[in-house]
């Protein structure tokens, strides 16, 4: 019995150890051979799903039909990348989560979605969706990914960005898409023959060397030249040399034009002609010829000693410098290594030199207060009372009132002769009153006035407060250039007496002799651009203005400021401050009647002043280092008037509405026609809109 139990054990082992063998073998052999016709896109994720055992979230924009037959046996590998084909024809993708489920969604929103990062290890297969990032070593990531975007489907699922900071490219798309940027990547990314090379010359200048070098690249670089072929080419004026940087064949090239050019010229002199573009050529002669002094009595001083030869690069070292004017060139002849010379000094001199805007506003303001009180008495029977700082006498009003006043005619008068005793009648005429010394006299009021007449007795009493604020205001603008002076004057020319000479022999008319001296605001300013955008200003700002006479000889007020500051570029510098303030008061009264409280103030003139002066000046300056910033201030400050212009414009002419007011135009605004003609075709053009183009 246990022999029988045994074997059927054995058995039954035997046979379950066969059938979990080929369960197994089968599990690990499934295949698929896929055909699908017609079939909506749906239904194909759901059995490709039920086969692969996943989890698929279907997106819902993904709808359609399908039609894909397969005439091999696919393992499940090869069908899970099968079902991936299909999807990317029909532009759908699948984003894979990291708990395993898929997503199906359209191809332009998986590249938004939670794709995987992959690297170099594990690039991704066939169409899944994956990111990566590589890192470019020897080109630009600039230059590049426009490239690579031509190789992907950028509306699709596709896309290439370049992050030029750390010089990577980052891709999104299908793994097999991606894996061929890379390969394409790692070709192009190679390390250039990229070298420096230093060529130094015997004969030839560094600088006209590599100025026709330039041109020559410059223009094969407008065609199909390559751009890695171009070099980039230096002079380095200090050892005459040339430094080439480029590929092997580039600087081969150049080294090739450099030793043609570096020759030595058959003849020892040399005579050039060098068209100047800022420069003067009177006042560069000047220094070349200052330069070439130098030169030559160095070239003298370094011949050999001992009764040596010279040799024949040093035996003539005689230069000529001339002056063209009408073409401002400079014509120079000598050895070619001293032509080399001068004409650096000629390169580094003839430069645009930068200019400076200098915007002031002078301002002198004056304040000047005062009162003045006074009561004057006048008595017809020769009693007086009168005050210098009272303003106009009551003697002066008295005076033109009684001259006021017709005398009438035929009156008579008698006289009797002291020595016969006799009784003479006279008769005399009318005459006429005279107004004049009374307006001449009330005239010179200043302030209220008030008079009194009672029987014999006059009174004045004047008051008057005065407030007087002057305010001189000036806003030049000069613009010059740099270390050159520039000067602003408003005002005028006022004749000065300078002396008296007497005719030859004594006999004639004396002759005086004049010169005429400038009176006004005036403003001189010397600019200087230092090493950055610091401006050193000279300046002298002068305010003067005429303040009499005195016999015939004119008296001048003047305010000067003389002074040289330091200032940034766009940065205000104000100068000036109080001139003068005084203080004045006076008194005048009768002795004992002045000092009675209160009716002290009838006996007595009062009168106190204030003056006070205060110049200010203001300037800013602007460096102006091309033509294009000279253009915007220039077009910032016409629009300013023209602006101006505009409001008046508006506002009108009060009493003449209908007069039109002076308009600029519009800047940059080129008018062939003259303004009145250009108008007067605007308002027939207008008229034919008006009119629906009917005569």
């Amino acid at each position: 019995m246990k022999s029988k139990s045994f074997r059927r054990s054995t058995l039954m082992f035997r046979t379950s150890a066969v059938a979990l063998a080929m369960l197994s073998f089968f599990s690990q052999a499934v295949e698929y051979q896929p055909n699908f016709k017609g079939t909506e896109i749906n239904e194909f994720i759901n059995i490709v799903g039920k086969n692969l055992n996943k989890t698929i979230i279907v997106d819902p924009q993904v709808r359609g039909r399908i039609n894909v037959r397969s005439y091999e046996m696919l393992n499940e590998q090869q069908y899970y990348q099968f079902f991936l084909n299909v999807l990317e024809v029909y532009d759908f993708s699948v984003v894979e989560m990291k708990s395993g489920v898929l997503k199906v969604v359209r191809q332009k929103d998986a590249k938004m979605s939670n794709i995987p990062v992959v690297g170099d290890n594990g690039g991704g297969l066939g169409d899944e969706m994956v990111t990566r990032v590589v890192q470019v070593k020897n080109v630009s990531v600039r230059e590049l990914a426009p490239l690579l975007r031509q190789f992907t489907d950028q509306a699709g699922g596709g896309h290439v960005v370049n992050y030029d900071p750390s010089n990577v490219i980052m891709m999104t798309g299908q793994a097999e898409v991606v894996n061929r940027l890379v390969d394409i990547i790692q070709r192009v990314d190679k390390a250039g023959n990229q070298d420096i090379e230093i060529i130094r010359l015997s004969f030839a200048s560094a600088s006209e060397v590599v100025r026709i070098l330039d041109n020559i690249y410059k223009k094969q670089g407008q065609g199909d030249q390559p751009e890695f072929l171009i070099p980039k080419i230096v002079a380095d004026e200090r050892t005459n040399s040339v430094i080439v940087s480029g590929e092997l064949q580039a600087r081969q090239r150049v080294a090739e034009i450099v030793k043609k050019l570096d020759a030595q010229q058959e003849n020892q002199g040399n005579t050039r002609v060098y068209y100047l573009k800022y420069a003067k050529a009177e006042d560069l002669v000047k220094v070349l010829q200052g330069v070439s002094n130098s030169m030559v009595a160095a070239a003298a001083g370094a011949q050999p000693q001992g009764g040596a030869q010279p040799t024949s690069r040093g035996s003539n070292r005689e230069v000529s410098i001339e002056a063209h004017t009408e073409s401002n060139s400079i014509i120079m002849t000598a050895q070619p290594d001293m032509l080399r010379n001068l004409e650096e000094v000629i390169r580094q001199v003839d430069v645009r030199r930068a200019q400076v805007l200098v915007e002031a506003i002078i301002v002198e303001v004056g304040e000047t207060a005062g009162i003045n009180l006074g009561v004057q008495w006048v008595s017809a029977q020769g009693g007086m009372q009168q005050f210098t700082n009272a303003g106009v006498p009551i003697s002066t009003i008295a005076g033109g009132a009684a001259a006021s006043k017709a005398k009438e005619a035929n009156q008579t008068s008698k006289s009797i002769d002291p020595l016969t005793g006799k009784e003479t009648t006279i008769t005399t005429g009318g005459e006429a009153a005279d107004y004049s010394k009374l307006a001449t006299a009330l005239g010179a009021v200043n302030g209220s006035l008030f008079g009194i007449v009672k029987d014999d007795w006059g009174a004045v009493l004047q008051a008057v407060k005065a407030d007087t604020n002057s305010n001189i205001l000036a806003t030049p603008h000069l613009t010059t250039l740099d270390n050159q002076e520039s000067y602003f004057i408003v005002g005028e020319e006022v004749p000065v007496e300078t002396g008296t000479t007497q005719s030859q022999g004594g006999t004639g008319t004396p002759f005086t002799t004049k010169e005429r001296k400038e009176v006004g605001i005036k403003l001189k300013v010397t600019p200087q651009i230092n090493e950055g955008n610091a401006v050193k200003l000279t300046i002298e700002q002068e305010v003067s203005s005429r303040a009499g006479d005195v016999k015939g000889d004119p008296i001048f007020n003047k305010r000067e400021i003389k002074t040289t500051v330091m200032a940034d570029d766009g940065m205000t510098v104000v100068l000036g401050g109080l001139i003068d303030e005084d203080v004045q008061e006076s008194e005048s009264k009768i002795p004992l009647l002045g000092d009675i409280p209160v009716l002290g103030h009838l006996f007595r003139s009062t009168s106190s002043s204030k003056r006070k002066r205060n110049l200010m000046v203001f300037i800013r300056p602007t460096i102006m280092r091309d033509g294009g910033v000279m253009s915007d201030i220039s077009q910032r400050k016409y629009n300013y008037i023209r602006a101006k212009q505009l409001v008046e414009q508006e506002d009108g002419i009060q009493l003449m509405p209908q007069t039109d007011t002076p308009e600029l135009p519009v800047w940059g605004k080129d008018k062939e026609l003259p303004p009145e003609i250009q108008k007067r075709l605007d308002s027939m053009d207008q008229g034919e809109k008006e009119t629906g183009g009917n005569p």
